[in-house]
């Protein structure tokens, strides 16, 4: 890319682009915040090793889940950089287990909800980490007492969502509501520029991405949709699989490659792992966005209203032609609405 042609993302987010997006200098600012805190986090994964934060602290979050060091930095950073930005009405963490507060000489009307750390399991072998994050409207009309009404909102609702990757790259992918925009940090500048423009994802694709070591856990929709896509049935050339363990990764190859990424629920853990509200729903905006699909398997993440903030839910997302064959699987073989606790009961 030729240097005159560059566009940084603040420059981007003033741009003509967005000359019919209410509020446009709030949303501007806001994401310049949210970018700040990918590069703070960006720069201590990249330092993890020399300043001794790989590893543990020692200590567990809301689910239980052993905590990284670098959980706690990215999760800091996010919260100082949001509440700097004075756009931010409250705020929703992977990492905490309750509401975050914003004082009132810094509050916004912006309801913000992130995993900072996503895939951090992975850091101490090295591989890609994101960041994912949601944006709201809030509701609260009066004063500054927030409520559950603020935060417990459906995905459709949303006004912008976007991921970080830390991998070869750094990139920031995001969206309004217009299509998905990539941008890829350059550390030379340390400024992240535009590099990837409407982004959309094949209608079919022939990657298939899931954890199979819980096969046996699987309802039959599933078992049998894998079973078929991997075989070559119906004289196909079978689906390749690649499964990385970390969401924002998967995601990423998926919108850039095609085909499907799932996380079922089974009979372990019936509405499977990932959290509704800063990993399902943000992805999910994004995905549709790119022309892509993402369900839960009997109706689309995006419509769903989560009952708390952790809320975890199934999902299945990806290329068009992949997600309507998955539902044919589910529809067939599925007769309790993708409850596989039923399987179990029985």
């Amino acid at each position: 890319m030729s240097s005159n042609n560059l566009i940084t993302l603040h420059r981007w987010l003033l741009s003509d682009t967005h000359k019919n997006m209410e509020n446009k200098l709030e949303m501007a600012n806001l994401l310049s915040g949210i970018a700040l805190a990918c590069k703070i986090t960006n720069n201590a994964i990249k330092r993890a090793g020399f300043e001794s934060n790989f590893g543990l602290a020692g200590i567990t979050n809301v689910h239980s889940e052993d905590v990284k060091k670098l959980d706690i930095i990215a999760n800091d950073a996010f919260k100082m950089a949001l509440k700097s930005t004075r756009e931010v009405f409250c705020m929703v963490s992977e990492e905490e287990d309750s509401i975050i507060p914003v004082s009132q000489s810094q509050a916004g009307n912006y309801v913000v909800a992130f995993d900072p750390l996503d895939g951090s399991s992975n850091l101490d072998c090295n591989v890609s980490v994101g960041s994912i994050f949601s944006i709201w409207p809030k509701v609260s009309k009066e004063g500054h007492n927030y409520s559950n009404e603020d935060v417990l909102r459906k995905g459709r609702d949303m006004t912008a969502a976007g991921y970080a990757l830390y991998g070869s790259a750094t990139m920031l992918v995001l969206t309004f509501g217009q299509g998905v925009y990539g941008f890829t940090l350059d550390n030379h500048i340390g400024e992240f520029v535009l590099t990837h423009i409407e982004m959309r994802i094949r209608t079919k694709g022939s990657i298939y991405s899931i954890n199979e070591g819980n096969s046996v856990f699987w309802d039959k929709g599933t078992q049998e949709y894998v079973k078929a896509i991997k075989s070559g049935a119906d004289g196909r050339a079978p689906y390749s699989s690649r499964y990385i363990g970390s969401m924002v990764s998967d995601i990423h190859r998926t919108l850039l490659y095609g085909g499907i990424f799932m996380y079922p629920g089974d009979t372990k853990s019936p509405n499977g792992k990932l959290r509704y509200l800063y990993e399902v729903a943000p992805l999910s905006f994004i995905m549709e966005q790119a022309a892509g699909k993402s369900t839960n398997g009997t109706s689309p993440c995006l419509d769903m209203v989560p009952k708390s903030i952790h809320e975890r839910v199934p999902v299945f997302m990806g290329s068009p032609a992949c997600i309507d064959e998955l539902l044919t699987f589910q529809k067939k073989f599925n007769h309790n609405h993708n409850n596989p606790q039923h399987e179990k009961d029985n």
